[in-house]
């Protein structure tokens, strides 16, 4: 079974990248600097091909030169995460991105950039071609959430008229299953869904 972010990723229509090269002038992750520099000491494929790829600026004003409005519409995003610390936030740049929104390595790049934006809700620059589809996958995992949380119901009630021990753990299975389900998108705010 194909998972929900391979889909996601086989579905992206790369079409809609407008090669303005603003996100891969300035980027940032969910990790600190320092927790990339760790990663990458262990080992990590992920943060080793980042941080081959990107150079971090000295300063968040450093990067708002680059790209004001996209450096303020990462913040005010992230701002929203309640564990949020702009202390922690580093943007970073392409090393190999030329003036004409090139790519020198382009045909070798890595997955994390033949990925992006690599989930739904990826934090894209203001006019980014990839809108409008983003905010199209991220209701459509809305609503595969919104979907399992009335199969949970569901199965509640159904627990309530069985008696049979082997269809309570059958139950309970699937139940643990939409749990899981539920539990992947909580970063994305799912328990309001």
């Amino acid at each position: 079974m194909v998972s929900y972010e391979e889909n996601y990723l086989n579905k992206r229509p790369q079409r809609l990248c407008h090669m303005c090269g603003r996100c891969c002038r300035v980027v940032t992750t969910s990790k600190t600097y320092f927790e990339l520099k760790h990663l990458e000491a262990q080992g990590d494929e992920g943060a080793i091909d980042f941080l081959k790829i990107f150079v971090p600026y000295p300063s968040i004003e450093a990067a708002r030169e680059v790209d004001k409005e996209l450096v303020d519409n990462v913040i005010e995003k992230m701002s929203e995460a309640d564990d949020f610390d702009i202390n922690k936030i580093t943007f970073y740049g392409c090393k190999y991105l030329l003036d004409d929104n090139t790519c020198p390595i382009y045909e070798e790049r890595p997955a994390l950039c033949r990925h992006c934006p690599s989930t739904p809700w990826a934090i894209v620059p203001p006019g980014c071609g990839f809108e409008a589809w983003l905010f199209l996958k991220r209701e459509e995992a809305k609503q595969k959430v919104r979907k399992a949380k009335e199969d949970y119901l569901e199965l509640q009630l159904l627990k309530t008229k069985t008696k049979d021990p082997d269809n309570l753990k059958k139950i309970e299975s699937v139940e643990n299953k939409i749990k899981h389900t539920i539990e992947l998108y909580k970063k994305y705010g799912s328990e309001n869904w």
